[in-house]
Protein backbone atom coordinates (compact mmCIF):
# COMPACT_ATOMS: atom_id res chain seq x y z
CA UNK A 1 0.00 0.00 0.00
CA UNK A 2 1.35 3.18 -0.90
CA UNK A 3 0.56 6.64 1.11
CA UNK A 4 0.52 9.84 -1.09
CA UNK A 5 2.98 12.43 0.90
CA UNK A 6 2.24 15.58 2.01
CA UNK A 7 1.25 18.34 -0.46
CA UNK A 8 3.53 21.73 -0.51
CA UNK A 9 1.88 24.62 0.39
CA UNK A 10 2.96 27.63 -1.38
CA UNK A 11 2.38 31.11 0.06
CA UNK A 12 1.36 34.30 -2.41
CA UNK A 13 5.00 35.24 -1.90
CA UNK A 14 6.47 32.00 -3.33
CA UNK A 15 3.94 31.90 -6.05
CA UNK A 16 4.59 35.65 -7.15
CA UNK A 17 8.52 34.69 -7.38
CA UNK A 18 8.13 31.50 -9.39
CA UNK A 19 5.63 33.20 -11.73
CA UNK A 20 8.39 35.88 -12.30
CA UNK A 21 10.78 33.02 -13.05
CA UNK A 22 8.23 30.97 -15.19
CA UNK A 23 8.42 29.88 -18.66
CA UNK A 24 4.40 28.88 -18.45
CA UNK A 25 1.41 30.44 -16.80
CA UNK A 26 0.34 29.33 -13.32
CA UNK A 27 -2.75 30.19 -11.42
CA UNK A 28 -3.06 30.08 -7.70
CA UNK A 29 -5.31 29.20 -4.97
CA UNK A 30 -5.51 27.86 -1.74
CA UNK A 31 -1.89 27.50 -1.30
CA UNK A 32 -2.08 25.71 -4.53
CA UNK A 33 0.08 26.58 -8.30
CA UNK A 34 -1.43 25.04 -11.25
CA UNK A 35 -0.05 25.32 -14.72
CA UNK A 36 -1.84 26.77 -17.18
CA UNK A 37 -3.03 24.70 -20.23
CA UNK A 38 -1.84 25.94 -23.48
CA UNK A 39 -3.91 27.84 -26.12
CA UNK A 40 -4.69 26.82 -29.62
CA UNK A 41 -4.97 28.73 -32.66
CA UNK A 42 -8.86 29.27 -32.26
CA UNK A 43 -8.74 30.14 -28.90
CA UNK A 44 -6.39 32.77 -29.66
CA UNK A 45 -8.44 34.14 -32.65
CA UNK A 46 -11.44 34.13 -30.12
CA UNK A 47 -9.61 36.27 -27.42
CA UNK A 48 -8.76 38.27 -30.20
CA UNK A 49 -11.88 39.45 -31.84
CA UNK A 50 -13.45 40.01 -28.33
CA UNK A 51 -10.38 42.33 -27.52
CA UNK A 52 -10.64 43.89 -30.90
CA UNK A 53 -14.49 44.49 -30.67
CA UNK A 54 -14.33 45.71 -27.24
CA UNK A 55 -11.26 48.29 -28.21
CA UNK A 56 -13.10 49.15 -31.29
CA UNK A 57 -16.52 50.29 -28.83
CA UNK A 58 -14.65 51.30 -26.26
CA UNK A 59 -12.71 53.70 -28.76
CA UNK A 60 -15.42 55.70 -29.83
CA UNK A 61 -16.45 56.16 -26.14
CA UNK A 62 -12.82 57.52 -25.42
CA UNK A 63 -12.97 60.09 -28.04
CA UNK A 64 -15.74 61.48 -26.84
CA UNK A 65 -14.43 60.97 -23.33
CA UNK A 66 -17.40 59.08 -21.79
CA UNK A 67 -15.94 56.17 -20.96
CA UNK A 68 -13.15 55.57 -18.36
CA UNK A 69 -12.66 52.03 -19.61
CA UNK A 70 -9.69 49.98 -21.34
CA UNK A 71 -9.38 46.61 -22.65
CA UNK A 72 -6.69 44.13 -21.49
CA UNK A 73 -5.26 41.02 -22.98
CA UNK A 74 -4.61 37.90 -21.09
CA UNK A 75 -1.08 39.08 -19.84
CA UNK A 76 -3.08 41.17 -17.12
CA UNK A 77 -3.69 38.95 -14.02
CA UNK A 78 -6.38 39.35 -11.84
CA UNK A 79 -6.58 38.91 -8.15
CA UNK A 80 -9.80 37.75 -6.80
CA UNK A 81 -8.80 38.91 -2.84
CA UNK A 82 -11.76 37.02 -1.15
CA UNK A 83 -10.72 33.64 -2.28
CA UNK A 84 -7.11 34.66 -2.98
CA UNK A 85 -7.85 33.05 -6.52
CA UNK A 86 -4.87 34.68 -9.22
CA UNK A 87 -5.23 34.28 -12.89
CA UNK A 88 -5.10 35.59 -15.92
CA UNK A 89 -8.52 36.03 -18.05
CA UNK A 90 -8.54 35.85 -21.76
CA UNK A 91 -9.91 39.24 -21.81
CA UNK A 92 -10.44 41.93 -18.80
CA UNK A 93 -12.34 45.37 -18.73
CA UNK A 94 -11.12 47.45 -16.19
CA UNK A 95 -13.03 51.14 -15.38
CA UNK A 96 -10.96 53.77 -13.91
CA UNK A 97 -7.62 53.15 -12.89
CA UNK A 98 -6.87 49.96 -11.97
CA UNK A 99 -6.36 49.06 -8.73
CA UNK A 100 -3.39 46.75 -7.82
CA UNK A 101 -3.08 44.02 -4.99
CA UNK A 102 -1.64 45.09 -1.97
CA UNK A 103 1.32 41.93 -2.02
CA UNK A 104 1.31 42.45 -5.85
CA UNK A 105 1.90 45.22 -8.26
CA UNK A 106 1.31 43.24 -11.03
CA UNK A 107 -1.93 41.87 -10.10
CA UNK A 108 -5.52 43.95 -10.45
CA UNK A 109 -8.45 43.67 -8.22
CA UNK A 110 -11.40 45.74 -9.82
CA UNK A 111 -12.19 44.15 -13.31
CA UNK A 112 -15.22 45.11 -14.54
CA UNK A 113 -15.76 42.42 -16.85
CA UNK A 114 -13.65 39.58 -17.68
CA UNK A 115 -14.08 37.38 -20.79
CA UNK A 116 -12.94 32.98 -20.48
CA UNK A 117 -12.73 31.14 -23.82
CA UNK A 118 -12.69 27.43 -22.23
CA UNK A 119 -11.39 24.55 -23.85
CA UNK A 120 -11.61 20.86 -23.49
CA UNK A 121 -9.24 20.83 -20.27
CA UNK A 122 -10.80 24.25 -18.65
CA UNK A 123 -14.51 24.15 -19.89
CA UNK A 124 -15.62 22.66 -16.14
CA UNK A 125 -13.44 24.89 -14.09
CA UNK A 126 -14.47 27.97 -16.51
CA UNK A 127 -18.06 27.39 -15.75
CA UNK A 128 -17.75 26.09 -12.18
CA UNK A 129 -15.81 26.94 -9.59
CA UNK A 130 -13.34 29.75 -11.51
CA UNK A 131 -16.72 31.41 -12.09
CA UNK A 132 -17.68 31.69 -8.40
CA UNK A 133 -14.34 32.79 -7.51
CA UNK A 134 -14.77 35.77 -10.02
CA UNK A 135 -18.08 36.21 -8.44
CA UNK A 136 -16.48 37.54 -5.51
CA UNK A 137 -15.05 40.41 -7.19
CA UNK A 138 -16.94 43.36 -5.77
CA UNK A 139 -16.46 45.52 -9.16
CA UNK A 140 -17.37 42.43 -11.63
CA UNK A 141 -20.60 43.07 -13.05
CA UNK A 142 -20.48 40.46 -16.07
CA UNK A 143 -18.37 37.37 -17.09
CA UNK A 144 -18.41 36.07 -20.51
CA UNK A 145 -18.20 32.39 -20.34
CA UNK A 146 -17.15 31.20 -24.18
CA UNK A 147 -17.46 27.64 -25.50
CA UNK A 148 -14.63 26.07 -27.47
CA UNK A 149 -16.97 23.99 -29.40
CA UNK A 150 -20.38 25.30 -30.30
CA UNK A 151 -21.64 28.85 -30.84
CA UNK A 152 -22.68 29.58 -27.16
CA UNK A 153 -21.05 32.24 -24.99
CA UNK A 154 -23.08 32.55 -21.95
CA UNK A 155 -22.95 36.11 -19.99
CA UNK A 156 -23.53 36.40 -16.19
CA UNK A 157 -24.92 39.79 -15.09
CA UNK A 158 -24.77 41.08 -11.45
CA UNK A 159 -27.78 42.15 -10.19
CA UNK A 160 -29.67 42.87 -7.40
CA UNK A 161 -29.63 39.85 -5.48
CA UNK A 162 -27.05 38.29 -7.53
CA UNK A 163 -26.00 36.62 -10.29
CA UNK A 164 -28.19 36.08 -13.30
CA UNK A 165 -26.73 34.26 -16.73
CA UNK A 166 -28.13 34.10 -19.97
CA UNK A 167 -27.20 31.69 -23.22
CA UNK A 168 -26.56 33.54 -26.50
CA UNK A 169 -26.11 31.50 -29.71
CA UNK A 170 -25.92 31.87 -33.45
CA UNK A 171 -27.07 35.42 -35.14
CA UNK A 172 -27.25 36.89 -31.48
CA UNK A 173 -25.80 39.72 -30.29
CA UNK A 174 -24.67 40.10 -26.56
CA UNK A 175 -25.55 43.13 -24.62
CA UNK A 176 -22.29 44.44 -22.33
CA UNK A 177 -24.69 47.40 -20.99
CA UNK A 178 -22.50 47.75 -18.42
CA UNK A 179 -19.77 49.19 -20.72
CA UNK A 180 -22.26 50.44 -23.61
CA UNK A 181 -21.00 47.73 -25.78
CA UNK A 182 -21.93 44.59 -27.73
CA UNK A 183 -20.64 41.27 -29.17
CA UNK A 184 -21.42 39.54 -32.19
CA UNK A 185 -21.58 35.64 -31.45
CA UNK A 186 -20.87 35.06 -35.28
CA UNK A 187 -17.99 37.33 -35.42
CA UNK A 188 -16.21 35.59 -32.39
CA UNK A 189 -16.32 31.94 -34.29
CA UNK A 190 -16.21 33.07 -37.68
CA UNK A 191 -12.53 34.23 -36.27
CA UNK A 192 -11.89 30.41 -34.54
CA UNK A 193 -12.71 28.81 -38.06
CA UNK A 194 -10.37 31.23 -40.14
CA UNK A 195 -7.69 30.76 -37.44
Amino acid sequence: MSIAGPRHRYTFAEYLELEEAAGVRHEFYDGEIYAMAGGTPEHAAMAAAITAALVGQLALFYSAKLSPCRVYSSDLRVRVLATGLATYPDVTVICGPSERDPQSATHVTNPKIVVEVSSSGTAEYDRGDKLRHYQQIPSLDAVVLVDHEQPRIDLWMREEGGWRSRSFGEGEEIPLEVIGCTLEVDAIYAAAREA
